[in-house]
C-alpha cells in the first residue's frame, strides 16, 4: 500500500495544502517519512489523515467557483468501528461545504471495503447539498455492493469512468456532471 500515491498529474493546477479555503490548508508533507497506516500497512505521505485510523483522502482539485470538488480515497470506509463517515463529514466535508462546494466526486478505486453503522451522516450530506450531488466513482465491486446493501444509495449515487485520469479536471468534472444531469 506504501506506493499507492494520490493522483498527482493536476498538481500544477491545484493543492490542498495551498489552497486557504481547503481543510487540508498549510499542511507540510514528507517524501521518505511514512507514519500513517492502514492495518499495520503504510501508506503513502502524501495521503491525508482526517482522523480515522482506516480511510484517508486526498482533495485532488477544488473550484469553488463551480462548486465541485474531486477526492480520491485509500484504505477501508468503517462507520462501524471507526465512525468514519462522520469524520469525513465534520473534517472535510463541512468546511467544504462552508466555501460553497455542493458536488463532490469520490473517487473510491482503493478503498478495499465497507462496514456501515447508521446513515444519519449520509442523510444529513445528502441534505446539504440542495443543489448538487455526491458520487463515488470507480469503488471495486465488493465495495460498491456493500454500500448498496446498506442502502447508502439513497444519499449518495455510483458510478464509473475508467479513464478520469486522462482528463483535466474541469473535463473530467463535466462529463460527470453532464451524467449526474441525465440520472438526478
Amino acid at each position: 500500500m506504501h506506493e499507492i500515491e494520490p493522483f498527482f498529474n493536476w498538481r500544477h493546477l491545484y493543492t490542498a495544502e495551498e489552497d486557504e479555503q481547503s481543510p487540508f490548508y498549510g499542511r507540510d508533507y514528507s517524501e521518505f517519512e511514512y507514519s500513517n497506516t492502514v492495518y499495520n500497512y503504510f501508506i503513502h505521505p502524501q495521503w491525508d489523515a482526517f482522523e480515522s485510523s482506516t480511510l484517508y483522502l486526498k482533495i485532488l482539485y477544488a473550484d469553488y467557483d463551480l462548486n465541485y470538488c474531486i477526492i480520491e480515497l485509500i484504505g477501508e470506509w468503517n462507520d462501524a468501528v471507526e465512525n468514519d463517515i462522520m469524520m469525513l463529514k465534520r473534517n472535510v466535508i463541512d468546511p467544504l461545504l462552508a466555501k460553497g462546494i455542493q458536488k463532490f466526486i469520490l473517487i473510491c478505486e482503493n478503498v478495499l471495503n465497507f462496514h456501515s453503522s447508521d446513515v444519519e451522516y449520509y442523510a444529513e450530506w445528502k441534505e446539504d447539498v440542495e443543489d448538487g450531488w455526491i458520487i463515488i466513482l470507480n469503488a471495486p465491486d465488493q465495495t460498491r455492493r456493500e454500500f448498496l446493501r446498506e442502502k447508502i444509495g439513497h444519499y449518495l449515487l455510483f458510478g464509473d469512468v475508467a479513464n478520469w485520469r486522462t482528463f483535466q479536471p474541469q473535463h473530467f468534472f463535466q462529463l460527470v456532471d453532464n451524467q449526474m444531469l441525465r440520472l438526478t
